[in-house]
């Protein structure tokens, strides 16, 4: 008999044995699946998007189905895949709050000079550890890393090298906020109502901040002298709204002078920028 056909027989019996073998551990030391895990993954959206705090979908309805995780996490289902999970687990999934992501800077080409020319890594976080590119160093660093996380196409970047946020696909899953190195990306609930300052400059040398952005908060403190309900404070060198006093009537991005306010259901969420 020629070797040939030895070995042949050989691996063919090799792989009988380690098939047989697999398959026995595979039935001992398998997990049962549950049921409701299964109904569950089966109404989440599969985006797999981590937004609920686990890595994927089916990690997901497995901690709902534990009693470890919420119903109501999943943001890109929203409120109508939380009521599916109830009528799943027979238990009221609790209230869906829908979020969005915004940009809290307008810092574009256009406004913000240029330290230079940049040829490093041609990524937001490569620019940061090597200084930044713009005289505005808590600006936006214009590469797109969030344009490329984001799974839902939500994000693009203009012409002017600034994200804009199409909010009819922003599902609020908080990815663009994690990659974004210079935390401009803040989630805001989608009901959300009132005046925001959509600026990120602390410098708290005016002169300084008119030469490095000509869209930034120039700390005036027009904002807090002209509020109705004083509910704007700038002891942080950057305007901070509470939203439980703000009435939107829009007095602080009227007088603002580089107009950094913008009331957030008027002028953020019917366009970007």
């Amino acid at each position: 008999m020629s070797i040939i056909l030895i070995t042949a027989i050989f691996a063919a019996a090799l792989a009988l044995v380690l098939g047989i073998t697999l398959g026995f551990f595979r039935e001992f030391f398998a997990v049962p699946e549950d049921p409701k895990a299964k109904a569950i993954a089966e109404v989440l959206p599969g985006a797999n998007c981590g937004a609920c705090g686990f890595p994927g979908c089916e990690n997901y309805a497995a901690a709902i189905a534990s009693g470890e995780a919420p119903a109501n996490a999943c943001t890109v289902g929203g409120a109508e895949t939380a009521k599916k999970i109830s009528a799943v687990t027979g238990s009221d999934a609790g209230e869906v709050i829908e979020t969005v992501a915004v940009l809290a800077c307008q810092g574009s080409s256009i406004h913000t000079p240029l330290k230079g020319t940049y040829t490093g890594i041609q990524t937001c976080r490569g620019a940061k550890i090597a200084g930044g590119t713009k005289l505005c160093t808590w600006g936006c660093l214009g590469f797109g890393d969030c344009v490329k996380v984001c799974k839902f196409g939500a994000i693009t970047m203009t012409d002017k090298f600034l994200p804009k946020v199409d909010y009819s696909k922003c599902t609020g899953c908080k990815v663009c906020t994690a990659e974004c190195p210079m935390e401009l990306l803040k989630n805001t609930a989608r009901n959300q109502k009132g005046a925001m300052p959509l600026c990120s400059n602390k410098n708290p040398i005016r002169q300084m901040v008119a030469k490095t952005c000509k869209i930034s908060c120039f700390k005036c403190g027009l904002c807090v002298k002209n509020c109705p309900e004083q509910c704007i404070n700038l002891d942080t060198f950057i305007p901070v709204v509470d939203f439980t006093k703000c009435t939107s009537c829009g007095k602080c991005a009227e007088k603002c002078p580089s107009k950094v306010f913008k009331v957030f259901e008027k002028d953020v969420l019917v366009s970007a920028h």
